[in-house]
């Protein structure tokens, strides 16, 4: 059967009219997830075990980028005309914060807010000490970590903040590398970052890697993990995908 002119030019009209209406769907769908992404929320996938107990190798969680305002870091490739930051809000001691590395501002890492501008801040024998006070820390348990590919004992403390926020750390000794530090005073616009796993975090203890980190350097606040997996299922045995999946993660709120 043969389509005559009339019907053909119609079907093209109307094919027409259905790729242009879906691809400004596609459009604003786009504008509006990268706006979420930009604006609100990104989601974060914890690579290492530096922020361990608090955080695991396989979290996935998303981060609050309106908690401390936007800089250029806050979009795609730091495309955005923004010299220092807008809408500002400083970041409280004890917050989980992801932010660009100041010795390489392309990688992200996550940390936790220890120092804030004008503290001094020292680790003598694996306590930490802020503004020459040592701070509290409360031995909890044994619990096996691990450490250079051996499962090691390691100490879970509960470390008070001098604003009161408690969180867990863990230690492997008091004589490791980072554990005698010399003193550091926290720049003006700068924050001291510290990992949970305390002899397994490079961070700002090491100025030549990390160091003091810029306010304009900061992304934002880790609100939630909204997926967590151990590794444990290979990706082509899907059948034990679920048994991989640490359930009791899922959706859990991180800090205060």
């Amino acid at each position: 059967m043969i389509k005559d002119k009339k019907t053909t030019k119609k079907d093209e009209t109307t094919f027409k009219s259905w790729l242009k209406e879906n691809a400004k769907a596609l459009f604003w769908a786009l504008l509006i997830a990268l706006s979420v992404r930009s604006c609100a929320l990104e989601p974060f996938n914890i690579p290492s075990g530096s922020m361990i107990p608090t955080l695991l190798v396989g979290d996935y969680l998303f981060v609050n980028k309106n908690s401390y305002g936007y800089s250029k870091y806050s979009f795609p490739f730091a495309l955005a005309p923004i010299s220092d930051r807008i809408f500002y809000s400083e970041p409280k001691q004890g917050d989980i914060v992801v932010f660009r590395l100041p010795t390489n501002p392309s990688v992200d890492f996550i940390k936790r807010v220890i120092g804030l501008p004008g503290d001094t801040i020292q680790v003598k024998a694996g306590v930490l000490h802020i503004n020459n006070k040592p701070v509290k820390r409360n031995f909890k348990a044994t619990v096996m970590q691990e450490r250079q590919g051996q499962m090691l004992e390691h100490k879970l403390y509960d470390e008070v903040l001098p604003n009161g926020l408690i969180h867990e750390i863990i230690e492997f000794s008091d004589n490791e590398e980072a554990d005698n530090t010399i003193s550091f005073v926290v720049p003006e616009n700068h924050f001291f970052m510290m990992g949970d796993n305390r002899d397994n975090s490079v961070d700002s203890r090491f100025l030549d890697k990390v160091g003091y980190v810029p306010k304009t350097h900061l992304i934002g606040h880790a609100s939630f993990i909204f997926y967590s997996n151990n590794g444990y299922a290979p990706f082509v045995a899907f059948w034990s995908w679920p048994k991989s999946i640490r359930w009791n993660r899922l959706f859990r709120k991180i800090g205060p």
